[in-house]
């Protein structure tokens, strides 16, 4: 699933490892999502989204387009 979770972890200049601690996961499960080789659970792609202020359809996009 495409998403903008490193464009978005980047213009707050956070590490992986603070975005990790700030949703309650490890640094490698931000890496699995930002890489595309993850989908994150309901709970923390709303949290995700959350933290960003940025509505979850626009952070993660589930088209093959």
């Amino acid at each position: 699933m495409r998403n903008e979770v490193r464009r978005l972890r980047s213009e707050c200049n956070l590490t992986q490892q603070q975005l990790g601690e700030a949703m309650g996961v490890s640094r490698q499960t931000i890496n699995a999502i930002e890489t595309e080789r993850y989908t994150p659970s309901l709970p923390l792609a709303l949290a995700l989204a959350r933290f960003f202020t940025t509505p979850v359809e626009e952070m993660f996009d589930d088209s093959t387009h």
